[in-house]
């Protein structure tokens, strides 16, 4: 996939090709709405609480007469359907985090990459050394590269300029490569990335982890099996060998 690298004054410097194979990848809508809802579910702090009436304090009285009243009986005034009482059902503290694997995670990051360079909202610069750490720097940068809305800058590593640069300008934030995800870039419109971030993102994403299988043949130290085929005509080639043998020898 041909990207055009541009400079902080927003002109064309040069051309690159980057791997089709993180750059270019299908749409997966399904894996990415799973993933955007897994990140929003890890932030949930799960601390809502509400009292049952068994913890809302009073009610130990009857509040009157079982019967002879004309109401109906009530046991305490702390039951749900009374005002002060207890809640049903209520929310209760718990811990909304879900795992998401390694594959999930990097495949759903790249249909979001490819998505942004599809629809032209990835903006490569060759460098951010005109970034000094004032405001003024990164708002000039914007200006040239025609970004008028949100968007998230990233960099191979933390840079502290680029980060105070951009920390006073509304709708913009800054991420360093490695901690890039879907949920980052589906949150911002535009994606100003460097090129050095691009080149180790195209690097760390582009091969994919070993599978569980793989993983535990590994650190168990046994070689991969080998397909049954392989293993069925020697012993097939042997039985035959054997056979002709018996039947010269009865001979």
């Amino acid at each position: 996939m041909e990207v055009t690298v541009k400079n902080s004054q927003g002109e064309t410097v040069q051309t690159i090709d980057l791997d089709d194979a993180v750059f270019s990848v299908p749409m997966n809508h399904a894996l990415v709405h799973q993933a955007l809802v897994i990140y929003q579910g890890n932030k949930r702090q799960g601390t809502a609480d509400t009292k049952t009436r068994a913890q809302v304090s009073g009610g130990g009285r009857k509040p009157w007469t079982q019967k002879h009243t004309g109401r109906a009986r009530q046991g305490s005034t702390r039951s749900p359907q009374w005002r002060h009482g207890g809640v049903v059902f209520g929310p209760h503290p718990r811990d909304f985090r879900k795992a998401l694997p390694r594959r999930m995670r990097q495949l759903a990051l790249k249909c979001v990459l490819s998505e942004k360079l599809r629809q032209d909202q990835l903006i490569c610069v060759d460098a951010m050394d005109g970034i000094n750490g004032k405001t003024k720097s990164m708002v000039d940068l914007l200006s040239n590269l025609g970004i008028t809305g949100s968007a998230l800058v990233v960099t191979k590593d933390t840079v502290t300029n680029v980060v105070r640069a951009a920390h006073n300008i509304e709708k913009i934030w800054t991420l360093p490569v490695n901690q890039l995800n879907a949920q980052e870039l589906l949150s911002r419109q535009k994606l100003v990335i460097t090129l050095e971030a691009a080149r180790w993102a195209e690097k760390d994403l582009a091969v994919a982890p070993p599978r569980w299988k793989d993983r535990i043949a590994g650190l168990s130290g046994s070689a991969p099996s080998e397909p049954a085929t392989a293993v069925e005509e020697p012993v097939a080639a042997q039985a035959e060998s054997t056979g002709e043998e018996e039947a010269g020898g009865e001979e």
